[in-house]
């Protein structure tokens, strides 16, 4: 009865693999591949870390490789390295069950639940009214690499993370507080500073009972907040946006060439497994997605910033003064721009979020100019990349996002720009640790 509940809801208990007694789960555990995108260097740590050790990082592509040579050869080998370990032992009998997550973060605690869900429930296209909604702007060029490395492959790991709004902040900890009581499934600290994380089994019917509970009292709140929403929603993409989009479209290629095949409706690639969080967990923090423009031309960048709406544009002495005043609310928009050893703040009206405005103006410079863009997660990841002497490029900071307000913005408006919020620092994002068949 219970299942059916959840059922409704997009959810589904998935079989979980886990890792086997005698793999070192700190080498196990390995960051979203999508994090230090412009830091090379952290992903040669991690692979020495890691060396030939049983580790997620051979199951995955980091996105930092994706401009590189030799992409079809490094998705057969993340392919065979899953189906090796599969047949090598390297895994735990798989178990069903949900699986509530405590991790420890330079930010502090935050608190999950591992689960499928029903790609059929959740959409990403402009103007679609789903259960399960992105919250920001899709880029469908940014798809077919990532739809690569899922198509064909054996398994699947995450790193999305959904949100729900719980104001009461009520479902996870009284989920947390029931299961604790049993062993972990896991407990390890996490590689390269990153804190620690632990797992509890959530399969025990009144533990599950209370999750369908909780959920129908969400959706019975109107938990999107926006009347005019005729399908109000659930859960709200908080990472892994583009990861998310790329099951669905492989699941929507796989259902079109299989119609008639019997069994399709519960195929596990109609599925997709994500950590789900509560927006008003205290460890759950926004952080702001940086640009760092790249071209010739980017010395026209401070002309280009100063035409948003009642700019104003102050010199400032410092990095670290900039940082500061951009993380200060001062009833205007702020932004702050590195730009050829200077530094510079633009003050600008309050008439939407920042980054609603910077963005399409950003997207018209790149057309003019030629430039190009990367979205950098940490202040400091922006100042490393601006001094790199090979590459003429311009940090632009971002302020805050805040949590209130937040589902019903994307009720009433649809989606944020693309790469409009972080769930945390890079270090904080999630570690791939489960894992789950996507072949039938």
């Amino acid at each position: 009865m219970h299942r059916e509940t959840l059922s409704r809801f997009g959810l589904a208990m998935p079989e979980i693999l886990l890792p086997a007694s005698g793999v070192d789960l700190k080498k196990w555990a390995v960051i979203a591949c999508d994090q230090f995108t412009q830091d090379a260097e952290y992903w040669k740590t991690a692979s020495a870390i890691v060396g030939d050790a049983p580790s997620t990082l051979h199951l995955i592509f980091p996105e930092v490789y994706l401009e590189k040579s030799g992409k079809r050869e490094r998705i057969e080998r993340i392919h065979r390295t899953m189906r090796a370990y599969l047949e090598q032992g390297v895994f735990a009998p798989p178990l069903e069950t949900f699986v509530y997550v405590e991790r420890a973060t330079p930010s502090g605690a935050r608190r999950g639940l591992v689960a499928a869900i029903d790609l059929e429930r959740y959409e990403w296209r402009q103007g679609k009214k789903a259960l399960i909604r992105t919250t920001e702007g899709t880029a469908p060029e940014r798809l077919p690499p990532r739809m690569d490395v899922r198509r064909g492959a054996p398994l699947e790991s995450p790193h999305v993370l959904l949100l729900i709004n719980d104001k009461a902040d009520a479902l996870l900890p009284a989920l947390g507080e029931r299961v604790k009581a049993a062993a972990p499934l896991y407990r390890t600290d996490l590689m390269l500073d990153s804190g620690a994380v632990a797992g509890w089994a959530v399969n025990a019917e009144e533990d599950v009972s209370l999750l369908a509970r909780s959920l129908e009292t969400l959706a019975a709140s109107g938990c999107s907040g926006g009347r005019e929403d005729e399908n109000p929603f659930l859960f709200a993409v908080g990472d892994g946006n583009h990861s998310l989009a790329a099951a669905k479209g492989v699941w929507e290629e796989y259902k079109a060439s299989h119609v008639k095949e019997r069994g399709l409706e519960r195929h596990p690639a109609r599925y997709a497994m994500v950590e789900i969080g509560n927006l008003y967990d205290a460890g759950v923090q926004f952080a702001p997605i940086h640009r760092v423009v790249f071209g010739e031309r980017v010395n026209e960048l401070l002309d280009a910033l100063s035409t948003l709406p009642d700019a104003a544009v102050t010199r400032i002495g410092g990095g670290r003064e900039l940082s500061a005043l951009i993380a200060t609310f001062s009833g205007k928009n702020r932004l702050g721009l590195i730009l050829d050893n200077g530094f510079y703040m633009i003050e600008f009206a309050d008439c939407g979020l920042a980054v609603a405005l910077l963005q399409p103006l950003l997207d018209g410079f790149v057309k003019e100019t030629g430039a190009s863009i990367d979205y950098v997660h940490g202040e400091d990841a922006v100042f490393r990349a601006v001094q790199r002497p090979s590459r003429c490029g311009a940090g632009i900071l971002l302020p805050l996002v805040q949590k209130d307000g937040f589902f019903e913005t994307i009720s009433r408006l649809g989606v944020l720009p693309r790469k409009s919020f972080s769930l945390g620092e890079a270090s904080e994002k999630r570690f791939y640790f489960e894992c789950r068949k996507i072949e039938a």
